[in-house]
């Protein structure tokens, strides 16, 4: 099954699915918003990658970041650590084989602040999150969900280490279940 992966930072998700690739899944091309780490990992693993960066006429990187994935023909895009909202010509192009990786369980606490959000809200359990990408922020249906427990004292920062380390395992496990259709739908 051929996947776009779409990023804006450090690129360990990124890694994760790239260093699990098999005869399930291979990362076609990858894509950032701006310069950053994760593009050093997929030129180090041999995957072309490219930057669609951000402009001020929003509909117009819309519809360029379409175009760039859409040259790579996937059969899924998988948005992992990027960190924008998709919109319309995107959507329009990929709905229903864009999937997002979120640290928090959806519905609670979307956005990018969702470990900060959790913690401060007291939570004794959170998580993980894989679901479609729809046009709102992190809202899109559910595909899959693991928990994390909150541990007494820890910090923000060991909790989304703790909490990456379940997300990377959950988005190669589903990979490795989809279901690539000749009619192009991808199944999980």
């Amino acid at each position: 099954m051929p996947i776009v992966v779409l990023v804006s930072g450090s690129g360990t998700l990124l890694q994760a699915i790239l260093d699990n690739q098999d005869d399930y899944y291979r990362v076609k091309l990858v894509v950032a918003d701006k310069p950053c780490p994760a593009l050093q990992r997929a030129e180090r693993a041999g995957v072309p990658s490219a930057v669609v960066g951000m402009r001020e006429d929003r509909a117009a990187w819309n519809a360029e970041l379409a175009r760039v994935v859409g040259e790579a023909a996937p059969a899924l895009v998988v948005s992992a650590g990027f960190m924008r909202i998709l919109g319309p010509a995107f959507l329009a192009e990929f709905a229903g084989r864009t999937i997002n990786t979120h640290p928090s369980l959806l519905p609670a606490f979307p956005g990018a602040n969702a470990v900060g959000d959790a913690m401060a809200y007291g939570v004794k359990v959170t998580g993980c999150t894989v679901h479609y990408v729809d046009a709102g922020m992190d809202t899109g249906e559910i595909i899959a969900q693991r928990a994390v427990e909150v541990r007494e004292g820890e910090s923000q920062d060991d909790l989304h280490e703790r909490i990456k380390q379940v997300e990377r395992e959950q988005i190669v496990d589903l990979l490795r279940k989809a279901t690539y259709e000749r009619n192009g739908k991808v199944t999980f």
